[in-house]
């Protein structure tokens, strides 16, 4: 893969592959349900004819240490087949400085080339290249700021973090719509005057 100058890239003000993560993820929920050894401890659902309907049981909710957790999906796997040694270097980077719950990193140049080994930047810039190429990351508008695709690697819950995009649209959307509003009420009331003025 030739290299391409990262200011090439197309740079982006929010995450271009979150409408992306909202249409194709799929949401299964998940419950381990934990039952007692002992029949002496669990508690029977009787019903009137005395025949057993149900009995009691807890569920179990497992916990990560999402500080040292990313997901790579398989699906999107074949992203990484093309990638350069560079590339995947600074993806290990990535992945070491990616926040849970978040889309997007900032590239500190020193601290890429002391995980990637290498001495010079031009050879971590590489890597963010192709890393973009291949739909990974994305340039953003400020400087050193990239964002991460969440349907090839992510840190932490893609299903909260897509619903809590949702949300945060609505809001704007909403402010957006009220403001509307209020200059239609203005609008309404200076016809009015002009009316009664008339």
């Amino acid at each position: 893969m030739a290299y391409k100058s990262v200011k090439k890239h197309e740079a982006f003000k929010e995450n271009p592959f979150v409408e992306q993560v909202i249409q194709d993820i799929k949401i299964i929920q998940k419950t381990q349900v934990v039952r007692s050894k002992n029949r002496d401890e669990i508690q029977l659902i009787v019903n009137s004819s005395g025949e057993v309907e149900g009995h009691t049981a807890f569920m179990k909710f497992v916990e990560v240490d999402e500080e040292q957790f990313a997901k790579v999906y398989l699906s999107q796997f074949s992203a990484f087949w093309e990638l350069s040694k560079p590339a995947i270097r600074v993806f290990g980077f990535i992945i070491n400085v990616l926040k849970p719950k978040q889309d997007e990193f900032f590239l500190e140049m020193n601290k890429c080339l002391d995980y990637t080994k290498y001495k010079h930047p031009k050879d971590v810039l590489s890597g963010i290249s192709a890393l973009i190429e291949c739909g990974i990351i994305a340039r953003s508008d400020s400087h050193f700021k990239y964002f991460i695709n969440p349907m090839v690697v992510f840190n932490g819950d893609r299903v909260s973090f897509a619903k809590t995009y949702i949300k945060r649209k609505k809001v704007q959307f909403s402010a957006k719509q009220l403001s509307m509003f209020d200059k239609h009420e203005d609008v309404t009331s200076l016809l009015k005057e002009k009316g009664s003025g008339e």
